[in-house]
């Protein structure tokens, strides 16, 4: 029953959009202006709606992008940087490479642990308390970048996934308006129904151009940010292996 009535749904808007083309290729161009003009003050709000959504959604992927690229960058220089300076002992160097790269989701989360280990560093022996310390600071900093790289995901989406039932909206909103148009005019035939029909299917289309970008997106961000989780957990294990190889050698 499910699967025939979405048929039916699918077969009645392709006729629609069909002629709505056959009535475009009569030779009058397509206006979006003029339909957005034409349109209730409910289809206008509908669309008002989406391009909001379709702002904040850009928005928010321009600046994860430049955020992940970012980091990218500064972590490419800043892992053979602090390797040298800790297979040297130079925990201050290391911290200072850590701060010149704060853009880096290693550098931040590196940074926590030897400031940590290095608040200890007067102690002529260094427990293993210290050392689990540093671990927990390691994770305490590991948890407040991965939120941190999350940053703007959830609402891209919760766009992907509302953005078509907002045009879904508009698009029965345009449907009502057709066959509102047919008990005014009193009349059949396209003429009657073409603004509730230019209303359907401007609002299913906006729906659809704002939901799969933010789904699309949303799901190449987030395998991003969980390609740096597996990032900074090695870069915290290898970190805490050095921890317990200095505390071996004094």
């Amino acid at each position: 029953m499910f699967v025939a009535n979405v048929a039916n749904a699918v077969f009645s808007q392709t006729h629609l959009v069909a002629a709505w083309l056959q009535a475009a290729d009569t030779g009058s161009s397509v206006d979006l202006v003029a339909m957005f003009k034409s349109m209730g003050m409910l289809a206008k709000i509908v669309v008002g709606i989406l391009f909001i959504m379709s702002g904040w959604s850009i928005g928010v992927m321009i600046d994860r992008m430049l955020a992940f690229s970012a980091a990218r960058s500064q972590s490419r220089s800043f892992a053979p940087a602090v390797a040298g300076a800790l297979k040297q002992g130079n925990l201050d160097e290391a911290i200072k490479v850590a701060e010149r790269n704060n853009k880096s989701h290693l550098a931040k989360v590196v940074q926590a642990g030897l400031m940590e280990f290095r608040a200890h560093q007067a102690s002529t022996d260094i427990p293993g308390e210290i050392v689990e310390a540093s671990k927990r600071a390691l994770e305490r900093t590991e948890a407040i970048v991965h939120a941190e790289l999350k940053s703007g995901l959830g609402s891209l989406a919760t766009i992907g996934s509302t953005a078509p039932f907002v045009g879904l909206f508009g698009t029965v909103v345009g449907i009502l308006n057709a066959f509102n148009g047919i008990a005014t005019a009193k009349v059949q035939g396209l003429a009657a129904v073409a603004g509730g029909i230019s209303e359907a299917l401007i609002t299913t289309a906006m729906g659809l151009v704002v939901a799969i970008p933010a789904v699309m997106m949303f799901n190449y961000l987030t395998n991003r940010v969980e390609a740096f989780d597996v990032e900074m957990d090695n870069s915290s294990s290898e970190l805490v292996d050095y921890f317990l190889k200095r505390r071996q050698s004094r």
